[in-house]
């Protein structure tokens, strides 16, 4: 089995927490092994706007704690993924930046040394563990489902720093949800946002996008929405019912982490993949 530490991030173990059931409950059945490791902390991007420096520390410092376990890095938060990769970017391009963070870090005892591979779900499921693979293991296909893909903004955005998937034409997700069996196409709405980042300062706008995206995928006859972020899957979840009403729409649309549908692909009983805990009507499945 291909052992890999799991960076759990602050949202999914608190909050979003069927994504990480359904992760534990799925990768095994792929031969893929999470460790979970003592020392992580915050990833730093909430601090970006504020300091730059600390949020660098803090993703390094994740980064050093699993290099010393000789360990890639497992990250399913597409924001934690970002800061991460953001940050290995940086340090491994300014070897005076690399320098300064690790004299922070030597206080711990770690150090960055750019070796960690940053894994998110998408390229872990479709790269890595493969197509072939996964359509081997299925027991119960998601057949008679079309499911539209929410990739979001993080996930695909900036390219210039490696991303998971193609930022004009993103088709890893469809490309998994066919090998489970589902149904998917494209639809004009895709690479919208579904209004997170703004709803601290900006809460009706935020609303907004996400109504008029659940309203577009709705009406396009879509099953069902698939996320891979707990941002977005939070916004678009939890948040359907008042994205709804402030545009003056009844939506009802169930949404699903990638990993729940691969779970009940694969033959593992609903509650065991955390679906009661999404916020949307997904006995509809």
């Amino acid at each position: 089995m291909k052992k890999y530490a799991l960076y759990p991030g602050c949202l999914m173990p608190t909050e979003q927490y069927g994504y990480e059931i359904s992760i534990r409950e799925t990768f095994p059945l792929l031969d893929i092994h999470l460790v979970d490791i003592n020392g992580f902390s915050c990833c730093g991007e909430p601090m970006k706007s504020v300091n730059q420096l600390l949020t660098l520390y803090l993703s390094a410092r994740n980064i050093a704690i699993s290099e010393k376990n000789n360990l890639d890095l497992y990250v399913p938060c597409a924001m934690c993924h970002l800061s991460l990769t953001e940050c290995k970017h940086i340090l491994d391009n300014n070897t005076h930046l690399k320098n300064k963070i690790n004299t922070m870090l030597s206080s711990e005892n770690i150090e960055y040394r750019g070796e960690c591979k940053i894994i998110h779900t998408v390229d872990l499921l479709h790269d890595i563990i493969g197509l072939e693979k996964i359509k081997k293991q299925v027991k119960k296909p998601l057949e008679n489902l079309k499911i539209a893909t929410h990739y979001g903004c993080r996930l695909i955005r900036p390219s210039e720093i490696g991303r998971p998937v193609d930022s004009e034409n993103p088709q890893k997700i469809e490309n998994i949800l066919q090998a489970i069996g589902a149904q998917t196409n494209d639809y004009p709405e895709k690479l919208d946002c579904c209004g997170a980042p703004l709803l601290i300062n900006h809460p009706e706008t935020a609303l907004t996008k996400a109504g008029q995206k659940l309203k577009a995928i709705q009406e396009q006859d879509f099953n069902a929405l698939v996320t891979v972020c707990p941002w977005c899957h939070k916004m678009l979840d939890a948040r359907q019912n008042k994205a709804g009403e402030t545009i003056a729409s009844k939506i009802h649309l169930p949404v699903f982490y990638l990993t729940q549908l691969l779970g009940l692909a694969l033959g593992i009983k609903k509650e065991k993949l955390g679906l009661e805990l999404n916020l949307t009507y997904t006995n509809k499945i």
